[in-house]
């Protein structure tokens, strides 16, 4: 189904590997296309309430994007480029509804961090190194690096990041935000999924409408607050809320059809 993915499904939850190992599992446009398809399809399907995300072999989560694909374009094509890959992927994947998780193996670098942050949760390994390393090469992060960076570690370090297009370590990546938990890698897809478990014990209804409020909150021209009042109102007309209130009351534990 995918040349450049694996995918498999368990237990509610999907694990997308990015499985180019030769290429340090890049992101070229296939790859991208491919991205956009898996996460849309898991998105819709009924059976799927997580997805993590992930890169194949122990080296690298993605260590950016195919330079060979655009290292010719023009400024229009350039501008195109980054224009077409948010819109398919990284805005795409920000905005999904059924929350994703980042397990970073490795090198995650330029397109393969900028793929990280706009994940809704990010779990590095001990061994990953993340950096934005575009102004080496004569140009910027283009699917979003420049914002969500900014929004995770502050202006300060985000300015750091970029402008020395150095790497960090896990533990600095902890400690600036920029991941939620730092973990061995053989560790890494455990934790991912321990913590997928616990989303799955919550209503999905709910957590997409936590998704649609978080997000608001860093949408220019959206006022977060009324966005988290709509999204609040609707959910008291989901069956998740009529079940989770009558199992509160009944003292027992939620059955989400989810």
């Amino acid at each position: 189904m995918y040349n450049n993915l694996l995918v498999t499904t368990e237990n509610q939850i999907a694990t997308i590997t990015i499985n180019r190992p030769k290429q340090l599992n890049a992101l070229n446009k296939e790859t991208i296309e491919e991205l956009h398809n898996a996460l849309k399809a898991a998105d819709e399907d009924s059976n799927v309430g997580v997805v993590i995300l992930t890169g194949s072999g122990e080296k690298a989560f993605v260590a950016g994007a195919d330079i060979k694909e655009f290292a010719d374009f023009s400024i229009a094509e350039g501008g195109k480029l980054a224009s077409n890959g948010q819109e398919i992927l990284f805005t795409f994947l920000e905005n999904l509804t059924t929350p994703v998780i980042a397990a970073v193996n490795g090198f995650a670098l330029g397109g393969g961090l900028e793929l990280a942050m706009a994940s809704h949760i990010r779990i590095a390994s001990s061994n990953a190194r993340m950096g934005l390393p575009e102004v080496s090469l004569g140009v910027i992060p283009g699917y979003g690096g420049t914002q969500r960076l900014a929004q995770l570690v502050g202006r300060g370090k985000a300015n750091e990041m970029v402008f020395t297009a150095g790497m960090i370590k896990s533990d600095d990546a902890l400690s600036w935000g920029l991941v939620n938990h730092v973990v061995e890698l053989d560790e890494l897809l455990a934790k991912a999924n321990e913590i997928a478990s616990k989303i799955l014990n919550n209503s999905g209804t709910a957590i997409a409408c936590a998704i649609r409020s978080v997000n608001a909150g860093f949408t220019d021209g959206v006022n977060g607050y009324d966005v988290e009042v709509e999204e609040f109102g609707k959910c008291f007309g989901t069956a998740d809320f009529k079940e989770g209130t009558t199992a509160f009351v009944e003292k027992r534990k939620a059955n989400f059809r989810n």
